[in-house]
């Protein structure tokens, strides 16, 4: 049976409120594609996954959530993987505002 594409994990981005996710705020609506980019020289953390939303930096996928999209970006994998908005909740605490789902994409 075909699938458009099939859900992996969910997070919220980590340090929204760091971030200029504020100016895209408005933008932000259920369904949007985010882009999902390794941040390699991240001293903090090696396998570090940038949360985008055009070229705004919103923030990052979580640390308990990124070796596997990591490690697919690394060998090449990483548009296999889709990012988007499943929630933007402007009256959470700034770090539960945006949901984020990951989806592999059905390439067949």
């Amino acid at each position: 049976m075909y699938e458009p594409s099939k859900h992996v994990k969910t997070f919220f981005v980590a340090g929204f409120q760091h971030y200029d996710g504020a100016l895209a705020f408005d933008q932000l609506k259920v369904g949007t594609v985010l882009d999902l980019v390794p941040e390699r020289d991240n001293p903090h953390d090696p396998d570090a996954i940038e949360v985008r939303y055009e070229d705004i930096k919103l923030g990052y996928v979580p640390h308990d959530d990124n070796a596997l999209l990591s490690v697919m970006a690394f060998y090449g994998h990483a548009d296999v993987f889709e990012a988007r908005i499943l929630q933007v909740a402007p009256e959470a605490d700034p770090w539960q505002q945006v949901r984020v789902g990951i989806y592999v994409t059905d390439k067949r």
